[in-house]
């Protein structure tokens, strides 16, 4: 009698490898192809390397909030140090310089900048669980002054409203500003992070903190996420391996990804409460009404010129939330750029679309800024 290849997968933790065995029960002598999925399975859900810089780098130091690095070459005499604030909200800070080929921060260094620097936020442990935005501005001040005391500030996602932020506490620090993916008008469009703070009650939120010890805890927000596209993360992803298990490109790009994408870092409580009442549920940024740094901050405190880039399949950060900006910030107009990218929310920092049409014309931009 022939064993059911389908048989004893009931377990969620086997059943996507058993799911494509199944498809494959015509196949089933391909031993080799089965084994290969069944380990690139393992090292992509089990086992979870820590992401890796691309680009060579130096470390100038750590803060509590986040370790400085340093990508430039041969800086020019007369450049402003290009800062960049990756996304700080579940996932490492190497979104922005992915692998090779597929890095904003090579990206940046290729057009025109050679001073570039990136904060590395770190994951919040026990005795972070109070720190709120302030600990967060307040460290990114010193790094800003340590680089001279005027910078470009690029912010990717939650990066875009904490330069934001910045740019308003300290308006004469910053020479310009690029917001990619940045929830500026929490409340305008249709994007998923606005329905869920406002659907669900602050206590949501408080319960979640608390079931973290006072810590947001990454692997949440990365369950949040997955539950956002759940075919994609629980069945397409496998289908789709299976399908280029013999291709090396693709295994590679697929293990690069999944190593950023499943290893997150924890947030602190007080921080990630504050976010969402203060800037989600009350949009006081964009209302003139937040305090930062013992000052209520106004976006019409930012007056530097302004590059916005959003993405047209952002289905976290609709184009609304980015390009709303100009109806509050005090940026002139005529030194506004608002540029749309063909693609979804990741896509904006590590998409080939986005680094070779999009990032080359905000590095040329960031590099006029004399």
């Amino acid at each position: 009698m022939t064993k059911d290849p389908c048989a004893g997968i009931e377990s969620p933790f086997f059943w996507p490898v058993g799911m494509a065995l199944c498809m494959e029960k015509e196949t089933l002598t391909e031993t080799e192809k089965n084994l290969k999925f069944f380990q690139e399975v393992l090292q992509n859900d089990v086992v979870h390397p820590m992401p890796e810089w691309a680009t060579p780098n130096k470390i100038v130091y750590d803060l509590h909030t986040f370790t400085l690095r340093d990508f430039s070459t041969s800086p020019a005499a007369n450049e402003f140090p290009t800062l960049v604030l990756p996304p700080y909200a579940g996932h490492t800070s190497v979104i922005a310089d992915f692998h090779q080929g597929q890095s904003l921060i090579a990206t940046l260094l290729q057009n025109g900048l050679t001073r570039v620097f990136a904060t590395e936020w770190r994951s919040a442990t026990d005795d972070m669980k109070d720190y709120d935005i302030d600990n967060y501005l307040a460290e990114l001040h010193v790094a800003v002054g340590d680089l001279g005391g005027r910078v470009n500030l690029i912010g990717l996602c939650q990066g875009g409203w904490m330069a934001s932020l910045y740019a308003a506490r300290f308006p004469t620090q910053v020479t310009s500003l690029v917001c990619a993916g940045s929830p500026l008008d929490t409340q305008a469009g249709n994007g998923g992070i606005r329905e869920l703070a406002n659907d669900l009650p602050m206590s949501f939120y408080e319960n979640l903190v608390v079931a973290g010890g006072g810590l947001l805890k990454g692997q949440f927000m990365l369950e949040g996420f997955k539950n956002m596209h759940p075919e994609q993360h629980l069945v397409n992803k496998y289908i789709t391996l299976y399908e280029h298990i013999d291709d090396p490109t693709y295994l590679q790009r697929t293990e690069n990804f999944e190593r950023w994408y499943e290893n997150t870092v924890n947030l602190p409580g007080r921080w990630y409460l504050q976010v969402i009442l203060q800037l989600f549920k009350e949009n006081r940024f964009a209302k003139g009404e937040f305090i930062a740094l013992g000052q209520n901050v106004k976006p019409q405190m930012i007056t530097c010129p302004l590059y916005l880039l959003a993405g047209t399949e952002d289905d976290i950060t609709p184009q609304d939330q980015v390009f709303n900006a100009t109806n509050f910030f005090g940026t002139p107009p005529d030194k506004v750029v608002k540029t749309l990218a063909t693609g979804g929310h990741i896509g904006l920092f590590m998409g080939s679309h986005a680094l070779h049409e999009n990032w080359p014309k905000i590095a040329a931009w960031l590099a006029a800024r004399k």
